[in-house]
């Protein structure tokens, strides 16, 4: 959509001087969900992913632009943006809408953004509350058909569209893959995952080695040459 007014004249700010996140809390769930879904998509370049930058969908109106926690829009390509602009990319809109719930933002989320992603044509919409104070159950999701639908959870897992499933677990929004239901590890549970695995060798290795020098020992014993 355009307003015909020359854009070369309109500046479009990518940033509104306000914090990332309400809490500690709600800035470490934004970014493990963030890093789960760069590590889900490690294989896509087609894939946007961004937290906390405006999306603008009119061009020549800078108005017309909401920030969400995190939003997922495949098809455009992983290039730096410090905004992303619809009609950039052919009108694109982002497929999926992340707001995480807190004391300010939280009826904002489940009405004004609600109605506003609806109307725009975000397909899927999912509300977390990583305090588990603020909405009805921990995690929401809706999908686009005329209107909103909730989403039901089935083993406590809502499944996307994109090929992952959500579940709600303490303070974080988990992604698991679709396929096999194998949950997405978190960066820091991936390198404790690898000390181990690395641990593990080391104990194999001197276990090998205190053997061998076993062997070695009743072989010299025996009068025998251990080479």
């Amino acid at each position: 959509m355009s307003t015909g007014l020359p854009t070369a004249e309109i500046e479009y700010p990518s940033e509104d001087g306000e914090p990332m996140a309400e809490t500690p809390i709600h800035a470490e769930a934004m970014m493990l969900l963030h890093q789960a879904l760069q590590d889900f998509y490690a294989d896509r370049s087609d894939v946007f992913i961004a937290t906390d930058a405006f999306w603008y969908w009119e061009e020549g109106n800078p108005e017309a632009r909401v920030a969400p926690d995190v939003m997922v829009v495949p098809g455009v390509g992983q290039r730096d943006r410090r905004s992303f602009f619809s009609w950039e990319d052919n009108g694109a809109v982002p497929a999926v809408v992340f707001e995480f719930a807190s004391r300010g933002t939280y009826q904002t989320d489940e009405e004004d953004k609600f109605f506003l992603y609806e109307e725009l044509g975000v397909r899927e919409y999912f509300l977390f509350d990583p305090e588990g104070a603020y909405l009805s159950t921990p995690l929401k999701g809706y999908r686009l058909g005329e209107v909103y639908g909730r989403l039901r959870p089935t083993d406590g897992m809502i499944e996307s569209l994109l090929g992952f499933k959500l579940r709600a677990e303490g303070r974080m929004l988990r992604l698991y893959d679709a396929r096999n239901n194998v949950p997405i590890p978190t960066r820091l549970e991936r390198a404790d995952a690898e000390r181990q695995r690395a641990d593990a060798e080391r104990q194999r290795a001197d276990q090998l080695q205190a053997e061998v020098e076993r062997l070695k020992a009743i072989l010299a014993q025996r009068g025998e040459n251990p080479s």
